[in-house]
Order: structure tokens, then sequence, then C-alpha cells
């Protein structure tokens, strides 16, 4: 039935694998084991740019996560559609979600998933930080200003980390974020176009330069002598040169000790060549609305 539905929908759907965590296994953010239950179940959301990244959890962790492309012109009976397929593959009953906690830096997108919820699960639509309160100090400018996922990914981070004085977390998407956090104040950061949007815009602007993937085991770069190696070499260990000045470069301007933290898709490609990452945490933004929900719940008791 799971693929008939899967097919019939034309769904490209795919469960993303259990965290890889590098320097701190931390048990809260691990997938649980089949068969664990849970007595309230949350739907969380991540709506990026490029992509939606859905999971599953309870009161004491993220139980699984599934990755969806972000299509700017769906419609609520396409994303529900999505939905249902998401909670049938995971086992869950739609009418059993208790609420969907959402982060997202897409506006077009919400009302559509508001509007998909309540016509295919059923639940209330949570965004952050609008419905749930982030509990740091916003130190931008224009606190508005600053995306939800830095802001969730930097609680969640926080939270994870208690003793550490600060933080930086780098997150790998369309652009790549540096956050700064130290005790409880969001202090800001810096934005750096991604590694993804880098080698398209490149492919784009160029007649005869291919496409490249970033899978490089070497732990140096080569010169490369073919033009895929040289791009493949050039993009992977220029972000890998970038990520680590601009950490040691914030490093120094706040108070430690300082954890750095990574998540994203190609934080792994920089992990496996740099130790400039104290953990890669690839359930982190997720991790963050789930600790929001259930801690605002908390406080209403």
């Amino acid at each position: 039935m799971e693929n008939r539905l899967h097919t019939w929908l034309n769904l490209p759907l795919c469960a993303l694998d259990s965290p890889t965590y590098i320097g701190h296994n931390l048990e809260v953010t691990a997938f649980a084991t089949s068969g664990e239950t849970m007595e309230r179940k949350l739907l969380l959301c991540d709506i990026g740019n490029t992509s939606i990244k859905l999971g599953l959890a309870n009161e004491k962790r993220v139980l699984t996560s599934y990755g969806l492309p972000a299509q700017h012109d769906a419609t609520a009976d396409s994303l529900g559609l999505n939905l249902l397929s998401v909670l049938n593959h995971a086992g869950e009953d739609p009418h059993g979600i208790t609420a969907c906690a959402v982060s997202s830096v897409v506006p077009a997108i919400d009302p559509v998933l508001r509007e998909a919820v309540a016509r295919y699960v059923g639940c209330p639509v949570l965004f952050a930080p609008s419905d749930l309160h982030v509990p740091l100090e916003n130190r931008y400018e224009r606190p508005d200003e600053v995306g939800a996922d830095r802001l969730v990914g930097s609680f969640a981070a926080r939270r994870l980390y208690p003793a550490a004085t600060s933080l930086i977390v780098v997150d790998f998407g369309t652009a790549v974020t540096f956050d700064c956090v130290s005790g409880d104040a969001y202090l800001g950061g810096l934005i750096f176009p991604g590694p993804y949007t880098a080698a398209a815009a490149l492919a784009s602007h160029t007649a005869r330069l291919p496409h490249v993937n970033f899978d490089i085991r070497a732990p140096d770069p080569s010169p490369g002598r073919d033009t895929s190696t040289s791009i493949q070499h050039g993009l992977v260990f220029g972000f890998v040169s970038v990520t680590e000045g601009l950490c040691n470069r914030l490093k120094r301007q706040l108070s430690g000790p300082v954890k750095v933290l990574a998540t994203g898709g190609f934080a792994n490609s920089i992990a496996r060549i740099s130790p400039i990452f104290d953990a890669v945490l690839p359930a982190l933004l997720l991790e963050g609305l789930r600790r929001l929900y259930f801690e605002d719940k908390q406080d209403q008791f």
C-alpha cells in the first residue's frame, strides 16, 4: 500500500537517516527505536527556500524525519497529501497528532500549510516565533528581520549545550548562516551563499562547466587535472576554508569557551575534512521546535 500510494501521488519522499554526531553523542536528539510510544504526538515542519523538513516527535525526542522539496506553487491539497504520505510511512494516525510546530522562511507557503494541516490532519498550527515564543534576547537591530530558522536553531543549541558560555551555530542551506549566542542572548550572525547555490550559479553562468557532486574523501585539495575535479575541490575546500576562517574570527569576539555546532545537508562534508565543529546535529531545528512546543505547554500549567 505504501509504495502504491507514493507512486500514485508521485511524491519525491525520502526518509532521512539517523543523525550523525561528531564530538558529542546527544541522546536527546537521537531517533527513537521501533515500538516506542508517545502520549502527545507532535508534527514538526521546517520550511526552507529549497526544501521542507518534516518530523514527528514526542515529549522526549524527535522520532523520525523526512525531506521534501519546497514547491512554492504547491496547493493545500498537494501539500496535505504529502503530509498524509509521511504519516502513513511513519505508521501514525493523523488524528493522533496534537499540534504542528512550524519554522518557516517562506511566507507564501505558510497559509497553504495552515489549510493543508487543517484539512488533512486536523490539529492546531503554531509558528515560531509568533505563536511559539523563542526565549532568547534578540539583539538584532530589527528583531523581526531574523529568520525563524536562525532563532529556533540558536535556541536548540542553547538548550543542548547549557554549560557553554557562547555558541556558534552554522546552518548549511540555500545560504550558510553563522549565528552567535552568548548566555541567553542571540547576538546576530553572518550570511553567506550556500554551496549548492554557489555551484548552481557557476553552472548557470558558464557554457561548458559541468555540474559536480560534493562527495570528497581527500583530506586536502589537489590541483585538478580535469574540470570536474577542479570545481569539486575548489567548492568543497573553499567552503571548508570559509567555514574555518569565519568561525575562528567569530570565536575571538565571543566570551569563551565557545562551542561550534553545525546542521544542514553540507555539514557532514565539511566535518569529514575539518575539525572545526564540536558537533554535527542534522535534527537541530526539529529539536528546537519540539522543545519550544513542550516548554510552552509546561509554562501554561
